[in-house]
Protein backbone atom coordinates (compact mmCIF):
# COMPACT_ATOMS: atom_id res chain seq x y z
CA UNK A 1 0.00 0.00 0.00
CA UNK A 2 1.14 3.33 -1.01
CA UNK A 3 1.26 6.11 2.05
CA UNK A 4 2.00 9.53 1.78
CA UNK A 5 4.25 11.31 4.28
CA UNK A 6 4.12 14.98 4.65
CA UNK A 7 6.35 16.89 6.06
CA UNK A 8 5.78 19.92 8.19
CA UNK A 9 8.38 22.18 9.84
CA UNK A 10 7.85 25.25 12.08
CA UNK A 11 9.66 28.92 10.41
CA UNK A 12 13.01 28.40 12.60
CA UNK A 13 13.36 25.23 10.45
CA UNK A 14 13.33 26.45 7.67
CA UNK A 15 15.52 29.35 8.41
CA UNK A 16 18.44 26.20 9.37
CA UNK A 17 18.77 25.33 5.66
CA UNK A 18 20.44 28.77 4.51
CA UNK A 19 21.99 29.25 7.90
CA UNK A 20 25.55 28.70 7.47
CA UNK A 21 26.31 27.21 10.59
CA UNK A 22 22.86 25.00 10.83
CA UNK A 23 22.28 24.04 7.42
CA UNK A 24 24.72 21.12 7.07
CA UNK A 25 23.44 19.11 9.91
CA UNK A 26 19.90 19.97 8.81
CA UNK A 27 20.40 18.73 5.13
CA UNK A 28 22.68 15.76 6.87
CA UNK A 29 19.53 14.53 9.14
CA UNK A 30 17.39 14.68 5.57
CA UNK A 31 19.79 13.28 3.30
CA UNK A 32 20.22 10.31 5.85
CA UNK A 33 16.28 9.63 5.78
CA UNK A 34 15.83 9.91 2.38
CA UNK A 35 19.17 7.84 1.70
CA UNK A 36 17.75 5.02 3.99
CA UNK A 37 13.73 5.22 2.53
CA UNK A 38 15.78 4.77 -1.41
CA UNK A 39 18.10 1.87 0.22
CA UNK A 40 15.40 0.55 1.93
CA UNK A 41 13.20 -0.29 -1.63
CA UNK A 42 9.92 1.58 -0.49
CA UNK A 43 10.49 5.35 -2.32
CA UNK A 44 7.91 5.96 -4.69
CA UNK A 45 8.79 9.55 -5.32
CA UNK A 46 9.20 12.71 -2.90
CA UNK A 47 10.36 16.45 -3.03
CA UNK A 48 11.59 19.15 -0.75
CA UNK A 49 9.68 22.47 -1.26
CA UNK A 50 11.46 25.97 -0.97
CA UNK A 51 9.76 28.24 1.73
CA UNK A 52 6.45 28.88 1.87
CA UNK A 53 7.39 32.89 1.18
CA UNK A 54 7.87 31.56 -2.27
CA UNK A 55 3.83 30.02 -2.74
CA UNK A 56 1.41 31.64 -4.59
CA UNK A 57 -1.73 30.86 -3.89
CA UNK A 58 -4.88 30.49 -6.49
CA UNK A 59 -8.78 30.26 -5.75
CA UNK A 60 -12.05 31.01 -7.87
CA UNK A 61 -14.54 33.53 -6.01
CA UNK A 62 -17.67 34.24 -7.34
CA UNK A 63 -16.25 33.22 -10.98
CA UNK A 64 -13.35 35.13 -10.50
CA UNK A 65 -9.41 33.91 -9.91
CA UNK A 66 -8.15 35.15 -6.62
CA UNK A 67 -4.19 35.18 -6.66
CA UNK A 68 -2.37 35.94 -3.53
CA UNK A 69 1.38 35.62 -3.13
CA UNK A 70 2.52 33.44 -0.07
CA UNK A 71 0.66 30.89 1.54
CA UNK A 72 -3.39 31.39 2.51
CA UNK A 73 -2.90 30.13 5.74
CA UNK A 74 -1.05 32.22 8.53
CA UNK A 75 -0.08 28.73 10.42
CA UNK A 76 2.73 27.84 12.85
CA UNK A 77 4.33 24.87 10.73
CA UNK A 78 4.51 25.24 6.64
CA UNK A 79 4.67 21.94 4.32
CA UNK A 80 8.50 21.44 3.81
CA UNK A 81 7.79 18.30 1.57
CA UNK A 82 6.63 15.10 1.22
CA UNK A 83 7.24 11.30 -0.31
CA UNK A 84 5.15 8.53 -1.11
CA UNK A 85 6.59 5.33 -0.01
CA UNK A 86 5.57 1.88 -0.74
CA UNK A 87 4.82 -0.57 2.29
CA UNK A 88 2.80 -3.10 4.28
CA UNK A 89 0.74 -1.57 5.94
CA UNK A 90 -0.25 1.62 8.07
CA UNK A 91 2.25 0.46 10.59
CA UNK A 92 5.31 0.20 8.73
CA UNK A 93 4.20 3.93 7.31
CA UNK A 94 4.15 4.69 10.95
CA UNK A 95 7.75 3.56 11.67
CA UNK A 96 8.93 5.78 9.03
CA UNK A 97 7.53 8.61 9.81
CA UNK A 98 8.62 8.70 13.49
CA UNK A 99 12.09 8.49 11.76
CA UNK A 100 11.82 11.47 9.79
CA UNK A 101 14.07 14.81 11.02
CA UNK A 102 10.64 16.89 11.49
CA UNK A 103 8.65 14.16 13.44
CA UNK A 104 11.20 15.76 16.20
CA UNK A 105 10.88 19.69 15.73
CA UNK A 106 7.53 19.39 13.40
CA UNK A 107 5.17 17.08 12.05
CA UNK A 108 4.54 14.08 10.08
CA UNK A 109 1.23 13.47 8.42
CA UNK A 110 0.75 10.11 7.37
CA UNK A 111 -1.95 9.74 4.78
CA UNK A 112 -3.15 6.38 2.71
CA UNK A 113 -2.69 7.13 -1.69
CA UNK A 114 -5.80 6.86 -3.50
CA UNK A 115 -5.31 4.01 -6.07
CA UNK A 116 -5.60 5.67 -9.68
CA UNK A 117 -9.14 5.46 -11.28
CA UNK A 118 -10.34 2.53 -12.88
CA UNK A 119 -10.79 3.42 -17.11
Amino acid sequence: MQYMLIFTEPTEAFAKREDPAEAPAYWGAWTAYMGAIAQAGIMVNGDGLHPPHTATTVRIRNGKRDVQDGPYADVKEQLGGYVVIEVPNLDAALAWAAKSPSAEYGSVEVRPVLPPPVR
